[in-house]
């Protein structure tokens, strides 16, 4: 299917492995003008190496002048913006609140939110000059059922959905739809990572943690990263002009994360 996005172009942070990836790579084979940052110069240095067509750069988007000024140089590259995609997020500590640092806590929700802040409150100037201008924030499926161990992730994920659903109502009038995606179990290292912190934190093995946490969930499997590639896609297309202010899981149905 053509989602008419040919030389569209597009911003998407932390595009420099796993979903960040994916979800380049998607634009790229549309035909779509793409920029991204990452923190991992290394995994930016692979992403251009295989891609050579995508301008990327370093840039933490928790750091407010940084972020200012790779939208800036992102917009000049590209001549302008249609689409911006905030993928950039950390997973953040894995203990009971009142074992949790509060730099731990701070950096955290630096990242997952104050993040798409920076990044978003830099790119709406040259969004209102679109004719097909779209944001597409990363949540999870923790910013609607909450996290247990997990909380400086979910109150994050939670404030993406709010910031959304402002950006939509505020950004409305200027023909600029925000949407967030809420991933549930994304296959991958990163979800390893996450499940394999949550076994040691309550002396468990992995199995019995990935058992546990797909039992609150209709659909036994992991989702794919090429999915939530294809849920953007289609919300940054023409096809989706009318869709805006939305919280779309793409979860299996998750009841609960604990």
């Amino acid at each position: 299917m053509d989602m008419q996005l040919k030389d569209s172009r597009v911003i998407i942070t932390a595009g420099a492995a796993g979903i960040g990836r994916e979800i380049v790579q998607a634009f790229v084979e549309e035909g779509a003008r793409v920029a991204t940052c990452d923190v991992d110069a290394g995994a930016l240095n692979d992403l251009t190496t295989a891609l050579p067509q995508v301008w990327a750069r370093p840039c933490d988007v928790a750091d407010t002048g940084a972020a200012a000024d790779f939208v800036a140089r992102a917009v000049a590259h590209l001549g302008g913006l249609d689409t911006l995609v905030n993928n950039a997020g950390i997973a953040g500590p894995t203990a009971p609140l009142e074992d949790i640092d509060p730099h731990d806590w701070a950096r955290t929700l630096d990242v997952c939110l104050t993040g798409q802040f920076n990044i978003t409150r830099a790119a709406i100037p040259s969004l209102r000059n679109s004719s097909n201008a779209s944001i597409v924030n990363m949540s999870s499926a923790a910013g609607k059922v909450g996290f247990a161990r997990r909380a400086p992730y979910a109150a994050a994920k939670w404030g993406v959905i709010g910031l959304t659903k402002s950006l939509a109502i505020e950004l409305g009038p200027d023909g600029i739809r925000a949407n967030a995606i809420l991933p549930g179990l994304v296959a991958g290292d990163r979800q390893r990572r996450v499940m394999e912190a949550r076994a040691q934190a309550r002396g468990l093995p992995f199995a019995e943690i990935e058992s546990e946490a797909f039992s609150r969930v209709s659909i036994k499997d992991y989702v794919t990263a090429r999915q939530l590639a294809d849920q953007i896609l289609f919300l940054a297309s023409p096809r989706g002009r009318t869709i805006s202010g939305q919280a779309i899981a793409v979860d299996g149905d998750t009841g609960m994360l604990a």
